[in-house]
């Protein structure tokens, strides 16, 4: 927390733990509160990772928050913060039992990233599988539990690859839970040409907020891109990009000091006007009055931990 109440956020980058095998690492609690620490980094201080950090509650009540959205994992629930969103744990981590699961973007494979969605759309809100699918999620993770804690007589590649393998069928588990979500087995699985487009919009909003844009540079029409991105998003390409400049612009407004003026270049407005009217629009509220907000909520939220990440 600074000077001006809000709290600053920690850009963390995949470091692996000495003697830890390269790519995943699988924590509870206590050992990722063991493992920040040894990093230099607040357990409760938002960060905004490099990396895929998958969260499941065993026993008792986790708070926590991701991008702006708070929410409460208890038995059972499941959360994925992917990398670049921002997370902050707002309870003492010591007061719940679970597991983390931290991995690099580029540990799985090909096909299993591109089956798993690993890098596409979805509403990022916990899930509760039930029934057969939350014993096929508790079963794997106990396997890959089991296998990351003991090399089993493997070689180190060897013990890195059967790894591999059972964190690809975690998180295939999951990404199919959680296109489920919504009672349709095919939702959010996307097309080949949304893929592409919320790439090259995380890639370049900062630079055109226009679909003719990315139309252009994709080699899709503009109908096909809207129609694309309806049928995985539930919102029209331009709206898609207008969520993602708005949601840059709420991670800058909370969590830095950057003026209107500033922050509004950060994210390819010519001036602080048109990004104040922007932003209205879209949250109505001007960004000043949701920077006031969100301070006086993060400091009404600070967890009381017994110790440091």
């Amino acid at each position: 927390m600074d000077k001006n109440g809000h709290a600053d956020v920690t850009e963390v980058p995949y470091r692996s733990t000495v003697g830890a095998p390269p790519g995943v690492e699988v924590l509870d609690f206590a050992d990722l509160t063991a493992r920040a620490r040894a990093h230099g980094v607040d357990p409760y201080s938002p960060v905004r990772v490099a990396f895929h950090e998958l969260i499941t509650v065993r026993t008792g009540t986790l708070r926590c928050s991701l991008d702006f959205t708070d929410h409460e994992l208890t038995e059972g629930d499941w959360l994925w913060a992917r990398p670049g969103q921002i997370h902050q744990f707002r309870s003492d981590l010591a007061s719940a039992g679970g597991t983390v699961v931290l991995f690099q973007p580029g540990f799985l494979d090909t096909a299993t990233a591109d089956v798993a969605r690993v890098d596409q759309y979805f509403p990022y809100r916990p899930l509760t599988p039930s029934g057969a699918a939350g014993d096929a999620l508790r079963n794997t993770l106990d396997l890959l539990d089991s296998e990351y804690h003991g090399l089993g007589g493997l070689p180190l590649d060897a013990h890195v690859e059967v790894l591999r393998h059972l964190l690809a069928a975690l998180v295939l588990h999951l990404s199919h839970q959680q296109a489920c979500a919504g009672g349709d087995p095919d939702a959010g699985t996307g097309s080949e040409a949304f893929r592409r487009f919320q790439q090259a919009v995380d890639r370049g909003y900062a630079r055109s907020h226009r679909v003719d844009d990315y139309a252009r540079d994709l080699g899709y029409s503009v109908r096909t891109l809207t129609r694309a991105t309806r049928d995985a998003a539930g919102c029209g390409a331009k709206r898609f990009i207008d969520n993602r400049v708005l949601l840059e612009a709420r991670r800058l407004l909370v969590h830095t000091d950057l003026s209107a003026g500033v922050i509004a270049e950060r994210i390819g407005f010519p001036e602080a006007t048109v990004f104040t009217k922007f932003f209205r629009k879209l949250a109505g509220e001007t960004p000043t009055a949701f920077r006031d907000a969100s301070r006086a909520h993060a400091r009404g939220r600070q967890p009381r931990s017994t110790g440091g990440r």
